[in-house]
């Protein structure tokens, strides 16, 4: 059963597809990732697709697709609460001291490790609601898990750390909205109010999927044309689409993984407009679901350590290739 919460959200009204052309910068990366790609399609580790919708999508990798019916639940529609903008933990955004050298130099990044280990302990607080533009939706929620424990906020953290890493030596600044240090939170619109602040160049959230089992591979959720309330994502589609398109063809080349074969029907991308992590931001940003805890193989790829580093090297070359541009 797919987890359920802000930032996760079973059945949703039908996506606006995929418009425009791929830049050609994507188009570069992905013939020798989808290589292996079809390798792992071939051998039909594709791992039973869920139905998908009828409306199409236009593919990252080249053809036309269908999205998946399924989903994987973040932000749930939230009911018509107030903001719940009450007390908020303590702690500030964790950052890198800026890097002396490197071609990043100048550059901010922001790293959103989904989730904080602390959240189950404070669900009162991370279940008041917040104003997300659209309408208002519960702060957080603590994430999921595979079926041998290990949670998504143990995995986002860790590898948001591993990125962080990568990306000082290619001197950027880099930031998170939490690194373990906070009892709970942030809520989701002051994760987006951090990248904001920071005036970041891009920002990254890290997430894992609690699909059902069978549902395997990774994709990268894009935000929608939005402009209602707070919420105003239109000078920011198309970057971050670009943003997206990068990460996604990295993630691809480095690990291997293959697109989600139930969510984005197999382009590794998804569009979304009820994310108030997206909706809020004010700079190029994306989520990207790095696979799904609930599937036994996905998950042994999840709690690797090795696969974990790869996935770190994926995500943040394709951050340095969007900011190379």
């Amino acid at each position: 059963m797919s987890y359920v919460g802000p930032d996760f959200e079973p059945p949703r009204p039908p996506r606006h597809p995929l418009r425009g052309p791929l830049t050609v910068a994507v188009a570069a990366l992905v013939p020798g990732a989808l290589i292996g790609w079809l390798v792992w399609q071939t051998v039909g580790d594709s791992g039973g697709d869920a139905q998908a919708s009828p409306s199409s999508t236009s593919s990252p990798w080249g053809r036309p697709t269908t999205p998946g019916a399924s989903d994987d639940g973040k932000e749930q529609p939230g009911g018509a609460g107030g903001t719940g903008d009450s007390e908020k933990p303590g702690g500030s955004p964790s950052a890198s001291a800026p890097a002396a050298s490197g071609s990043l130099k100048g550059k901010v990044v922001v790293i959103d490790p989904g989730h904080n280990p602390g959240n189950f302990q404070h669900t009162s607080e991370i279940n008041q609601q917040v104003n997300i533009g659209t309408n208002s939706k519960e702060c957080d929620t603590t994430g999921t898990a595979t079926n041998d424990g290990y949670t998504e906020a143990k995995f986002t953290l860790d590898v948001a750390r591993r990125m962080r890493t990568v990306l000082e030596k290619e001197g950027a600044t880099v930031k998170f909205t939490q690194d373990g240090d906070r009892s709970w939170g942030p809520c989701v619109d002051e994760r987006a109010q951090i990248g904001n602040k920071a005036d970041a160049d891009a920002v990254v959230s890290i997430h894992a999927d609690g699909a059902g089992a069978g549902n395997r591979g990774f994709h990268v959720i894009l935000p929608g044309s939005v402009h209602s309330g707070a919420a105003d994502t239109r000078p920011i589609v198309a970057s971050s689409r670009e943003l997206g398109e990068r990460v996604a063809g990295s993630f691809l080349r480095v690990t291997g993984s293959a697109p989600s074969n139930y969510i984005g029907g197999g382009t590794g991308l998804d569009v979304r407009k009820d994310l108030g992590g997206l909706n809020l931001s004010t700079v190029p940003k994306v989520f990207i679901e790095c696979g799904n805890m609930r599937d036994s193989k996905d998950a042994g790829q999840l709690t690797s350590s090795a696969w974990r580093q790869k996935a770190a090297q994926g995500i943040s070359e394709g951050i340095v290739s969007f900011l190379h541009g």
